[in-house]
């Protein structure tokens, strides 16, 4: 805070302490896009690693497994010691797999490095729309939340670049140096103020509170003190003149009564479903097949790396577009016409490619025009949409073990979707596989357009209100009520 000076605006300091999380974000995008140079390389003759299909795929794929992992430490981290000291912690592993890598002469030491770096990914996607919706106010959180994915998406961007004219090697180095001047950020940022006011801390609460926001918003930190008060009262009241025993079985009775509670279990129901459309979307295909998918669509007769680059570019164009555009839209209004362009075309590139197989129809360019297209519709909409709402959906007092919980769907639709990939094209095809595609992001969109609520320009403490079934939670007018039900 002290780096930051007294005449920086609210606006510049939240600028500056969301940076040095969607920083580690791009270190994320990067991380998973990595394969993408990695694998063609370790496939050549003269590498110093042997790979077939079946390994590439678990180098790929094998950082979901810690996922899981990654993301309950930093659920218990983020809760117990703060949302800043879990951030740190995040990014550890992240530059010690970067320093494995550069070292890896073997497969096990290269899948350690990955595991690692799957650990790092883990806790960011569990903390960093946490911390940003902390942070931020709410006419700037919507851009905030949205540039995680442009940061993911220069992180791919980059590492693919990078990958396609050096080694896989010394683009390790690169990105551990980045990580590195990722870590001296975050040390540089303050603690959040819903987790100060959350453990009692209330003039510090206030005082970072201010420090971000300004004077302009007391509204809001009244009614985040008051609640967050009135949850420890009843936390002190419920430990007085406890045995053991006693404690224990109030404990497992709370837990109970926590999962039959709809401002925790819905949450989680919505995000599951939007994680599915994030992970199904076919970001990973890009990220970590991008060579194998242009092959079989377009095949040699372009400059792949170029073109893989080309595509990388346009996601980030979209990325910065979709920061703009979610400032002026709904949110049920962006995921709904996002997620209908990417089914639109998962199945225009699926007939493109079946015709193209049976020598019906073969053009280059129109294969080039859906593939951006497709890139369009995940990077405005379905991979930025899930960051989005996993900021602004669970309450406070559950935002730690409610995200680890959602973030499960993340991590196993991550492994399914990336491990399956090299099977399905060689059993059903490309055409088969985006088929399939299409159908898992239909279902899930049709769930979304019913149970998902409009959160747009409203408060935190609105929007778990609403799901508490709190009148408060409707939003200052009826208009905002209405928008809680309606895609337009």
């Amino acid at each position: 805070m002290a780096l930051c000076s007294n005449y920086a605006t609210p606006f510049m300091k939240q600028c500056f302490v969301t940076f040095g999380v969607t920083l580690k974000m791009a270190g994320h995008g990067a991380a998973v896009g990595f394969t993408a140079v990695l694998l063609p390389q370790l496939r050549k003759s003269n590498s110093a690693i042997n790979i077939d299909d079946s390994t590439g795929s678990w180098i790929a794929s094998i950082l979901s497994f810690a996922f899981i992992i990654g993301n309950f430490t930093s659920s218990i981290l983020m809760g117990i010691y703060g949302r800043k000291i879990a951030n740190l912690v995040s990014i550890v592993p992240m530059i010690i797999g970067w320093v494995c890598i550069v070292f890896a002469t073997n497969m096990p030491f290269l899948l350690t490095a990955r595991v690692l770096q799957g650990l790092s990914i883990g806790m960011g996607v569990t903390l960093g729309p946490v911390l940003i919706s902390e942070y931020s106010s709410p006419k700037y959180r919507g851009a905030f939340l949205m540039s995680i994915s442009v940061k993911i998406a220069i992180g791919v961007l980059t590492v693919h670049t990078l990958g396609s004219y050096l080694k896989w090697q010394t683009t390790a180095v690169i990105y551990a140096v980045i990580t590195v001047v990722d870590f001296i950020i975050v040390a540089c940022s303050p603690e959040s103020p819903s987790w100060l006011a959350d453990h009692g801390k209330y003039e510090e609460s206030k005082r970072v509170f201010r420090w971000l926001r300004g004077s302009d918003e007391e509204c809001e930190l009244e009614r985040m003190i008051e609640a967050s008060k009135a949850v420890r009262e009843s936390r002190s009241s419920n430990k007085l003149n406890r045995s053991l025993q006693s404690k224990m079985e109030e404990y497992f009775t709370n837990f109970f009564k926590i999962l039959r509670k709809k401002e925790f279990y819905k949450p989680i129901f919505i995000m599951a479903h939007v994680y599915t459309i994030s992970q199904w979307g076919g970001v990973n295909l890009f990220a970590a097949y991008a060579v194998d998918v242009f092959n079989n669509i377009i095949g040699d007769d372009f400059d792949i790396p170029l073109l893989i680059i080309s595509v990388d570019a346009q996601r980030i164009i979209s990325n910065a577009l979709a920061v703009y555009i979610i400032t002026k839209i709904r949110r049920r209004t962006l995921l709904s016409t996002t997620v209908g362009i990417g089914i639109f075309a998962f199945l225009s590139i699926a007939t493109y490619s079946y015709l193209r197989e049976m020598k019906i129809f073969n053009n280059s360019i129109v294969a080039i025009i859906l593939i951006h297209i497709h890139m369009f519709s995940i990077a405005a909409g379905t991979l930025p949409f899930c960051y989005i709402i996993s900021g602004e959906l669970f309450p406070l007092e559950y935002r730690s073990f409610a995200s680890a919980i959602s973030v499960i769907f993340h991590s196993m639709n991550f492994f399914i979707m990336v491990k399956t990939v090299p099977f399905l094209f060689n059993t059903i095809g490309l055409h088969g596989t985006y088929c399939v595609y299409a159908g898992i992001i239909a279902y899930c969109l049709v769930v979304l357009f019913i149970f998902l609520p409009e959160t747009k320009d409203r408060t935190l403490q609105e929007i778990e209100e609403e799901f508490k079934g709190l009148s408060g939670g409707l939003g200052v007018s009826r208009g905002k009520a209405d928008e809680s039900t309606s895609f337009i």
